[in-house]
């Protein structure tokens, strides 16, 4: 299935048969996956977005199978980084290597393209590898490109990152710096399965099933989908909620309420008002809707918002998480 282009249909037409490909791919991955509606819903919000994601979880809830259906599904080259602690960048981006000439004679460097290579790339337990192994991924993701012995290769499109952290073993683990973190658009938590759910993925996995995934976009869909997101069309009264929720996320700032100043150390920079606005914007299109309200605002919020906050002593003393105190910023708000 392929959608049309904006030269072959209008834009509210793309977006209707958008909501159909939406709920063909989720048909397609329930095929493998059983539930995760809300992760898989965040991981297209943030592919058709541009952005990157950062996957919390414990191990053996089917992250990897996950992001390699999806990938399938969209028919997209997808490759898979194991980090540990002796990673080097080079085993990240590629490396030189010197080859023999046959008909010359003559020895010559040919550079071989490392795993980054690739439309999504699923960095696993990124934080168990050292800062600058990190830095050669996120160097990446920022700007699409790869340097090389004094040469740019230009990443494939379109081009996505998923790394994962384990929340449970931290011992012997460099954790992501906020400026880096700040470089993932969402931080996704995959929780445990519902009972029934469970249940499901005993039955279906420890039997002969093999599903049939069908392709419903491939790499030029996407693409077109991407330019698309950015010609939505938004409201101003919902880009200004978007910029007051993050402003509320400032101590510093004086309309913040007092509990902010009280656990907050850093707030939320305007680069999380760029991706809540591309999140709700991706969230409408999706549902078939040709523009965003504020109710999308508001659901993009913790993914979005999670991981930009850092909470001083005192929240950690009082038990209270980034996640609750945008709990109650959005109370706040709704007042």
């Amino acid at each position: 299935m392929s959608l049309p282009d904006e030269k072959t249909g209008n834009d509210i037409e793309i977006v209707k048969q958008l909501n159909q490909s939406h709920q063909d791919i989720v048909k397609e991955i329930s095929k493998v996956i059983i539930g995760q509606q809300q992760v898989i819903d965040e991981l297209l919000i943030s592919l058709l977005a541009r952005g990157h994601c950062l996957l919390i979880g414990v191990p053996g809830l089917a992250k990897t199978l996950l992001i390699s259906t999806l990938a399938k599904v969209l028919d997209l080259k997808f490759n898979r980084i194991q980090f540990t602690p002796d990673l080097m960048p080079s085993d990240i981006t590629g490396t030189e290597v010197i080859e023999d000439d046959k008909t010359t004679g003559h020895k010559t460097f040919k550079y071989v393209k490392g795993p980054v290579f690739a439309n999504i790339v699923l960095a696993d337990e990124i934080n168990r590898t050292p800062p600058k192994t990190q830095s050669a991924l996120l160097q990446a993701m920022q700007e699409h490109e790869v340097s090389a012995a004094g040469t740019t290769y230009k990443l494939d499109e379109p081009f996505f990152v998923l790394a994962t952290q384990n929340p449970i073993e931290q011992e012997g683990t460099y954790p992501l710096p906020e400026a880096q973190l700040d470089r993932f658009m969402f931080n996704i938590w995959v929780n445990y399965p519902a009972k029934d759910e469970e249940e499901q993925i005993v039955h279906s996995t420890t039997s002969a099933y093999s599903p049939d995934l069908k392709t419903i976009l491939n790499a030029g869909d996407i693409i077109r989908l991407q330019d698309l997101v950015r010609r939505v069309p938004i409201a101003d009264n919902v880009v200004s909620f978007a910029v007051k929720l993050v402003r509320h996320t400032r101590p510093k700032n004086e309309d913040s309420p007092k509990f902010v100043r009280e656990w907050i150390n850093w707030g939320a920079g305007p680069r999380a008002s760029q991706y809540l606005v591309l999140g709700a914007k991706t969230r409408a299109v999706l549902d078939g809707r040709p523009t965003p309200d504020i109710e999308d605002i508001k659901i993009m919020a913790k993914p979005v918002l999670r991981h930009r906050l850092v909470t001083n002593f005192n929240a950690e003393a009082e038990g209270v998480s980034t996640t609750d105190v945008i709990e109650k910023i959005l109370d706040e708000l709704n007042k």
